[in-house]
């Protein structure tokens, strides 16, 4: 079995390049095959290989302070899901043109995984407000899955998103809003945009859909989560769905 690791860290990077040719070499030496996009705000990485090799890989990071703490996401596959090894420094770890949002300074409000399916059980917030779990995944991605009865946009890229929601601003008006994605990093983005916009009682899914199946499962959620290698979905057991040449871009 493949170990496979997903995981993001926003974090003041002084030399990109430099970060990037580390991590390069690290996963190298250990054959391990995916994508790792570095960036002044941060790193976002997904890497397969054996258990060995991805818990070196690990180690070195968390030898840089900066990353001591970052999260790490793992599942498991029978084959390597991906192809090659890419590294790639980038403007942003996750492309949503958007001054301000990344969360350098503060983080918008976290909802861990457990109290969102309390709320979801209720049907509304602590203070009784109507929940609006909004997905801010592109179209390709929610129609392998979502939470049920959640807002989703018509958006093919995360920068459309600010358009699509300032459309439906009335709708989140009042309500407690969550937004969420795949591994957190664009409902962290999309949440602190959204508190600059104005709205309120905003939070963020801590972890995104990933951390919501492996600490509580399927409860709530309709489907499966599309992830971006040929594992293509993962149900709530976090196991493949299915087999198929994954998308080439996580805009």
């Amino acid at each position: 079995m493949i170990l496979n690791i997903a995981a993001y860290k926003f974090v003041t990077v002084d030399t990109p390049e430099s970060l990037a040719a580390h991590l390069q070499g690290l996963a190298e030496a250990h054959a391990l095959l995916g994508t790792v996009l570095v960036a002044s705000e941060g790193l976002n990485l997904f890497l397969a290989g054996p258990d060995p090799g991805i818990e070196a890989f690990v180690d070195g990071l968390r030898a840089d302070r900066r990353f001591a703490d970052i999260v790490i996401k793992r599942s498991r596959s029978a084959a390597q899901p991906f192809a090659k090894l890419k590294i790639k420094v980038k403007a942003e770890i996750i492309r949503f043109r958007q001054p301000g949002t990344a969360p350098l300074a503060g983080r918008a409000r976290a909802l861990a995984p457990i109290e969102l399916a309390r709320w979801i059980a209720q049907g509304s917030d602590d203070q009784g407000r109507r929940l609006v779990l909004l997905d801010t995944r592109n179209r390709q991605e929610v129609v392998h899955g979502s939470f049920a009865g959640a807002m989703s946009l018509p958006i093919d890229r995360f920068t459309e998103l600010p358009g699509a929601v300032l459309e439906r601003r009335e709708t989140l008006d009042g309500a407690a809003v969550v937004s969420f994605c795949t591994g957190g990093i664009r409902c962290e983005k999309a949440a602190l945009w959204m508190e600059a916009e104005g709205i309120t009682n905003v939070y963020q899914l801590d972890g995104g859909i990933l951390a919501y199946f492996e600490q509580v499962g399927g409860y709530g959620y309709d489907g499966g989560c599309f992830v971006f290698d040929e594992r293509v979905a993962l149900d709530s057991e976090l196991k493949p769905l299915a087999s198929a040449q994954a998308a080439e871009t996580i805009d």
